[in-house]
């Protein structure tokens, strides 16, 4: 048989299951690579993710809410909606270990694998799954850091008098903007980048993957910075409809994303690199603890209002404790 028709073959076999998948940069995006690798793989597996770019993560995730398509590839805090245990990582500061004055990035991103290996055994795949759905993979999108255009300006002491970009279904951005007198501003993924490079706010929480794609040296020009201190790690996950695959394959797709763990850190870092020095500022020793202790106000609040999930927070909170076990938290019987 010659290998074109072997090859025919095989793919028609495929269940062919349409996968929406967001990244700002299209397909010239990490989101949109590690989908179509993550496709590649899968089709070992009997399913093919048919991968459709989306610019616009709203419309990717109504896509999917709506049943145009039945796989969603987006960041945590629009796949909350779908399942809270998984997105409990991306809430503010539940990632971030702090020594002493300063921020452990090496061990914030240790507490990142660990939560993305614990919920990718096979013990947890009961919490994977909620009604229709089942989360499907986890991978790092980078630490969220305040661009300013007033690199003077400690985000951390206080935003008195300054305008923030917020994106308008993270509520916890908005609550932290307030809590410091700053001035929300509700933004979404398509217009956040331009407000701030415009002067319509003075401030943007942003992963450094967004630096080039928005230009947001644009934003900071000769005055801005970026304040070393992040905020919360973002995650992208994989959502899938259980109807729509085979029984065990949200398992194998979790295990294969949980196995690029490091491929993913290696193109954040290098997205860390990408912010040319100069920008960088660190922030006062003294405002640090302070700012830990507001972030998980934020996250003692959001889980009273039901927006967190306090499961897997208290999860993020033992594995903060795993790497910084000396931290004043970690002698507190305070969950979050």
């Amino acid at each position: 048989m010659p290998a074109a028709w072997a090859q025919a073959g095989t793919q028609s076999a495929l269940r062919a299951v349409r996968m929406c998948v967001f990244d700002p940069s299209g397909t010239a995006g990490d989101a949109w690579r590690a989908a179509t690798d993550h496709r590649l793989e899968m089709q070992q597996h009997g399913v093919d993710l048919q991968a459709q770019p989306y610019t616009n993560e709203r419309v990717a995730v109504e896509d999917y809410r709506t049943g145009r398509c039945d796989a969603l590839m987006a960041t945590a805090l629009r796949t909350r909606a779908f399942n809270g245990m998984a997105a409990a990582l991306d809430s503010m500061g539940a990632a971030t270990v702090v020594r002493g004055d300063k921020v452990d990035l090496n061990a914030s991103f240790e507490v990142v694998r660990r939560f993305v290996e614990v919920l990718s055994e096979p013990k947890a795949a009961e919490l994977m799954s909620s009604g229709e759905h089942e989360v499907g993979g986890i991978l790092p999108m980078g630490a969220a850091y305040a661009f300013s255009r007033d690199r003077s300006l400690n985000v951390l002491g206080g935003l008195q008098g300054r305008k923030v970009a917020t994106l308008e279904h993270d509520q916890a951005q908005a609550e932290w903007v307030r809590r410091l007198g700053g001035t929300p501003v509700s933004a979404d993924s398509l217009n956040f980048g331009a407000m701030f490079n415009n002067a319509h706010v003075d401030v943007l929480i942003a992963p450094t993957i967004a630096y080039k794609p928005l230009e947001l040296q644009r934003g900071l020009g000769t005055q801005g910075g970026v304040s070393r201190f992040p905020l919360t790690i973002y995650t992208y996950q994989l959502v899938l409809r259980k109807a729509a695959v085979p029984a065990g394959f949200a398992q194998l797709s979790r295990s294969y994303m949980a196995q690029n763990f490091d491929l993913a850190i290696a193109s954040l870092r290098l997205a860390d690199r990408g912010v040319p020095a100069s920008y960088w500022v660190d922030v006062p020793p003294a405002s640090v603890q302070p700012a830990v202790g507001l972030l998980r106000e934020v996250r003692k609040t959001l889980v009273e209002q039901g927006v967190y999930d306090a499961k897997g927070l208290r999860l993020a909170k033992r594995l903060r404790c795993e790497q910084a076990p000396t931290a004043a938290e970690c002698a507190s019987n305070d969950p979050w």
